[in-house]
């Protein structure tokens, strides 16, 4: 996939509208973030001397000029979960497989076990794609990757 590599270049995403265009379809827009050293550091209450501390060297991850915007789009999918960021902290992940970091293409997944479970067969192989982004994350099984477009977002 020619644009696997590209999607897991960034540092951060934050995933900024979810929609279906159609039934069975999905368009995902994400956009870069970075650690924004020339930002404001965090808002922390800075009563105890260890929270000044941490809070010296604190910047924003934000979405800043020069970030790059992708859209995502499947024409078909099987099933997608989107859950809020801290979801993904519990759980057990022993024996999934998968390359990428913020962009994943699973071999075997905890979702994919579930969705044997839930649908059963299908007609053709379904493949499962997570986006790591900082307010969510998004897991998608599709028989096809996603189409994978730049956009000219202004900020």
């Amino acid at each position: 996939m020619p644009d696997f590599d590209l999607l897991n270049q960034a540092d951060y995403y934050y995933l900024r509208d979810i929609s279906e265009p159609r039934d069975n379809s999905l368009r995902l827009v994400i956009e870069q973030a970075v650690l924004n050293r020339g930002g404001k550091p965090a808002d922390i209450p800075d009563e105890l001397p260890e929270v000044r501390a941490i809070k010296t060297d604190a910047f924003p991850i934000e979405s800043i000029t020069g970030c790059k915007s992708f859209e995502l789009v499947w024409d078909f999918y099987a099933a997608y979960l989107v859950a809020e960021e801290l979801a993904g902290t519990g759980g057990s992940w022993n024996g999934e497989i998968y390359e990428g970091k913020l962009f994943r293409i699973y071999a075997k997944s905890n979702f994919l076990d579930h969705l044997a479970r839930d649908i059963g067969e299908t007609l053709e192989p379904i493949q499962h794609y997570k986006l790591i982004c900082l307010n969510h994350l998004i897991d998608v099984a599709a028989t096809n990757p996603p189409k994978v477009s730049q956009l000219n977002l202004v900020r």
